[in-house]
Order: structure tokens, then C-alpha cells, then sequence
């Protein structure tokens, strides 16, 4: 394996600027992690989830920026050392120099690390010349919760770059529990959450309601959860939300094209849509 394989793959992307390029680059990165964690049979105790994972598997229309995932069995003491270990010797095959830093804690139920790369700038054969005041460097964050919610249901997926590899993630209802967990509990506003949602209503895809209801109780919300109760609630957080902010949030994540789309964000909009969460 050699450089040249990712600048194939970077070419279908077709960047028009410097930030779509940089974020091609780190979703190529993304996916070659993937694939070490793959090698390293992680997918026989992890599973995939979140943004990214709806970005690659199912080819959400926005970049994402970490790589999220739950263990199938509550494990406290899950090391990510190994994994990283075989996350660094596999850029390296590539002819890559990435340092993946265990940045988890004993006490704490979801474990982070973090992939840093810093010469793509001059190692890549790039459609757009940067220049000192760019960025230089990919960043990308794993987090794992080890104790995670009953309910789920798993399914696996193949990806063919940057070799044919197995993934086992979330299934659509299960990854939308999660978003509307995230939506539900988040303490600050990410726009991407409301796009991602807009993207599972125009699909038609039903909620997981009994991973939910254990996600909330993890955050400590006793819900008698119904579709009627889950309506209510995001009608409350689209009616107080900032949408100029929201719009803000995902703008830098979507292509030209997509960005269109946001000049109709606002709670007309989104009360409309999560109206017909009733009839699923």
C-alpha cells in the first residue's frame, strides 16, 4: 500500500476549496482506521455509531469529524492501547506518521483517544496549495462507552477502501435512538444533530424507542416513553433553539449544493417534519 491509494480516493471527491479537501482527507483517514481496527478484530467487542458512522455506512450527505462507538458488553476497563497500536502501524503501511494518544481515565465510562497527523500538507499531492495559515494538522477523536444502553440492535456492514473489511454498527433505528439521545440531553446546540435528523425522517426510519428510554434513564430522565411524549419533547427544543447558530454549526460540513437547503431551517420547518413521527 502506498500513498497513491489515497490520492485515487482523493480524487473522486473533487474538492472545490481548501476546507472540503481537508475534510475529504480526514474522512479517508477515518476509513483507513477503520480498517486497522477491522484487522485488529476490535469489531469482536466494538461496535460503530454516531454521525460518521451514518456518514460512511450509509452515506450521510455531510463530513463528520470523530469516530464514535459503544462495547457490546460493559467492560470498565477497556484498553484502547492495542487498538492504537495497530492504528499507527497501519498508516504507516501507507506511508503515514500519525501518533493515536490514549487520552482515557480509570473513572471514567466512555474512554477517548485521539489520531493526530501533522504533515499532510507536505506529503499529499493536494488540488489546493496551503500556505502557513492553514491548518496542518488531522485530529481525529474516538470515544467508546463502555457501559452502554440495553436495547440496541447491531448489524454488519462491508466497506471496500482501502481493502475489502467488516463492521459491525448500529442499525439505522438504533442510531437514530442515539440522535434523538443526543438531541434530548445535549447541554450546548450542534446543527448537525437536526440535519442528521432531517436526513432519518426523509428515510422513514423508525426510532429504537426501548434503546432511547434506556439512554434517557442513563442521563437520569425517568421517561414513560411514547411516541406522543418523544414528539412533545423535540417540538419544546425546536421552538427554543437558535437557528441561525444551528445553521452555522453544520454549514462548513456540507457541500454547495447542500448548503442551499439551510435558507428553510427554522421551527416551521422542523415542527412539520417531527409531526410525522406519529404515524411511524
Amino acid at each position: 500500500m502506498t500513498l497513491d491509494l489515497i490520492h485515487d480516493r482523493l480524487k473522486h471527491y473533487d474538492s472545490l476549496d481548501k476546507v472540503s479537501e481537508e475534510n475529504a482527507i480526514k474522512e479517508i483517514y477515518q476509513e483507513i482506521a477503520l480498517a486497522a481496527l477491522s484487522r485488529s478484530d476490535f469489531f469482536r467487542v466494538g461496535a460503530f455509531t454516531g454521525g460518521t458512522c451514518l456518514r460512511i455506512l450509509h452515506g450521510l450527505h455531510r463530513f463528520s469529524e470523530d469516530l464514535d462507538f459503544v462495547l457490546r458488553d460493559v467492560d470498565l476497563s477497556f484498553d484502547w492501547k492495542p487498538y492504537l497500536h495497530a492504528i499507527e502501524e497501519e498508516f504507516e503501511a501507507f506511508g503515514l506518521t500519525c501518533k493515536a494518544v490514549d487520552r482515557s481515565k480509570a473513572d471514567q465510562v466512555v474512554k477517548k483517544a485521539f489520531l493526530k497527523e501533522d504533515s499532510f500538507g507536505q506529503v499529499l499531492k493536494l488540488q489546493h496549495a496551503r500556505n502557513r495559515a492553514d491548518s496542518q494538522k488531522v485530529v481525529i477523536k474516538f470515544e467508546i462507552d463502555t457501559h452502554r444502553p440495553e436495547g440496541a440492535q447491531f448489524e454488519t456492514s462491508t466497506l471496500n477502501y482501502p481493502y475489502p473489511f467488516a463492521v459491525i454498527s448500529y442499525d439505522l433505528p438504533s442510531l437514530f435512538a442515539g440522535k434523538c439521545n443526543a438531541i434530548l440531553t445535549r447541554t450546548y446546540l450542534k446543527g448537525r444533530d437536526w440535519y442528521d435528523f432531517l436526513w432519518y425522517m426523509r428515510r422513514e426510519v423508525p426510532v429504537n424507542l426501548d434503546l432511547l428510554k434506556s439512554s434517557l434513564e442513563q442521563f437520569g430522565l425517568e421517561a414513560s416513553l411514547s411516541k406522543s411524549w418523544l414528539v412533545n419533547e423535540l417540538s419544546k427544543k425546536i421552538t427554543e433553539l437558535d437557528w441561525d447558530h444551528a445553521r452555522m454549526d453544520v454549514d462548513r460540513f456540507l457541500s454547495d449544493r447542500e448548503r442551499r437547503s439551510l435558507d428553510l431551517w427554522g421551527p416551521d420547518l422542523f415542527l412539520s417534519v417531527v409531526e410525522r413521527l406519529e404515524g411511524r
